[in-house]
């Protein structure tokens, strides 16, 4: 076996080529140009690359994925893998030939679906959660990297036909993660014309949304001790003291303190350090953590998308819309630390002193 028989069947047992297409091998434009009749340089890397997936592999992932219903068709499973890509590598070598179809209206409309999912859930689960980490941690349930790890889960990777493009004016370099993560977008929104609209949410649910993501470490306070304040205070709760818990090793190398913040005979939050203000710190970030990640039971938990009928068919006039009872909203967001950087100039914050006195009925 040659040099390059050996690499084109290399590079066949990674993309998933199909042996039927061996046996044609080699082909006819690796000996003569199609226009000319001249001999003609030869890419079995790129050759491999153009040829579809084997039918097996096709079944396979939609069997996979539990999707067989929908994706019932190996015409429907190649053109969900199919990134817009690969169009123009398909024309460069079969110029005759028609377009292959694409994903790329798929997965556009996926990705505003998996998004519309996403941000219901998360505000339903979590009322007090402020925008810029709700924003954040949308794109951590459904965002370009999470779609990529969920194909690569459902073993797609063989089955994407796609071809890098480098970096334009008008678009980014084309990197195998986004276009791996058009294969999800594109699915949810198969499912969504196929069946309904509960269904593709139920897809999304299952592969995204049931995920684990770490909202603690999205919340960050440059000065959590004013933050707890103010939050406290447009509460119309006592103002917020710090209390010494318990102390080990003061006159040590290594001094242990855990401090308390309380508002009135309820404790907010607990945070240790080697050092009080290190501690006080900790303890009122804890306490904001404690606010803003309060969730929704899971019994009570009911997103807007919900209402929406079951049945195939238009959402607007396909059955009866289901009992919807709004969750309330939050009112934990402050405007803290946000002055100048949105073009808009905040009135100016009373200081620390003037709220203290403003309560006991003094004029500053």
């Amino acid at each position: 076996m040659g040099h390059v028989s050996k690499r084109l069947y290399s590079s066949a047992s990674k993309l998933a080529v199909s042996t039927s297409q061996l046996k044609q091998f080699p082909p006819k434009e690796a000996i003569l140009r199609p226009d000319s009749g001249k001999p003609n340089f030869f890419d079995p890397e790129s050759w491999a690359t153009l040829q579809p997936p084997p039918t097996s592999a096709l079944t396979a992932f939609a069997h996979r994925i539990g999707l067989a219903n929908v994706l019932s068709s190996t015409d429907i499973v190649r053109r969900a893998c199919t990134h817009k890509s690969f169009v123009n590598l398909h024309a460069r070598y079969y110029p005759s030939s028609p377009a292959p179809l694409t994903n790329a209206n798929l997965a556009m409309l996926g990705n505003a679906l998996m998004g519309l999912f996403a941000s219901e859930h998360l505000h339903a689960a979590y009322p007090h959660l402020p925008t810029r980490v709700l924003k954040a941690a949308v794109s951590a349930h459904v965002g370009p990297l999470t779609c990529a790890s969920v194909a690569q889960e459902m073993g797609a990777v063989p089955l994407l036909r796609w071809h890098r493009q480098p970096a334009t004016p008008l678009s980014p370099v084309l990197l195998h993660s986004d276009a791996l993560a058009s294969i999800p977008r594109a699915i949810t929104a198969l499912v969504y014309q196929e069946i309904s609209l509960q269904s593709a949410r139920k897809f999304v649910q299952s592969f995204f949304l049931s995920r684990q993501v770490d909202l603690r470490s999205m919340i960050k306070f440059r000065d959590p001790k004013r933050a707890l304040i103010e939050t406290v205070e447009k509460f119309g709760h006592e103002r917020p003291k710090s209390r010494l818990l318990k102390e080990t090793g003061r006159y040590s190398n290594s001094p242990v303190f855990v401090v308390g913040i309380f508002s009135g005979q309820d404790k907010l939050g607990e945070g240790f350090g080697s050092s009080l203000k290190m501690a006080e710190y900790r303890a009122a970030e804890d306490s904001l953590h404690r606010l803003y990640l309060t969730r929704t039971p899971d019994h009570l938990l009911q997103v807007p998308s919900s209402t929406f009928p079951s049945k195939q068919g238009s959402i607007y006039k396909t059955g009866s819309e289901a009992p919807y009872t709004p969750g309330v909203l939050g009112e934990a967001e402050i405007m803290y630390a946000s002055s100048g950087r949105s073009n808009i100039v905040a009135p100016k914050r009373p200081t620390l002193e003037e709220i203290e006195a403003k309560r006991e009925g003094l004029d500053v």
